[in-house]
């Protein structure tokens, strides 16, 4: 399991780079898990996907449907895609736990969840 160091904090990630607990995230550890993920700048409209997404997970236990995401933080239909180019990036950085197999495929235009 790789530990991570950014600004002096120490961050466990599981083998594909999902945070290993929900609970260790805050803002600096965005900013290590974008950097991670080859993000450069984790911009307003950035960070406003990603609360919205982890407020998403803690109520429904769900991946959002990207365009309701977008809707929800008032930005164009395909935000997530537009700012992170792939939106299991924008998971990741949101300390999410890794989605199951069928969402992944929905992110990646396979079909899958709708």
């Amino acid at each position: 399991m790789p530990i991570i160091e950014y600004s002096g904090i120490k961050i466990n990630l599981d083998d594909e780079g999902y945070l290993v607990n929900i609970d260790d995230w805050s803002e600096k550890v965005a900013c290590a898990l974008a950097e991670r993920e080859g993000v450069e700048e984790l911009t307003k409209e950035r960070m406003d996907i990603i609360k919205f997404m982890r407020e998403y997970y803690k109520k429904y236990n769900f991946f959002p449907i990207l365009g309701a995401v977008c809707r929800n933080v008032h930005q164009a239909k395909e935000c997530v895609k537009e700012q992170f180019i792939d939106p299991i990036k924008a998971w990741k950085i949101a300390g999410l736990p890794k989605p199951l197999e069928q969402v992944i495929g929905y992110l990646r235009g396979e079909g899958g969840v709708t």
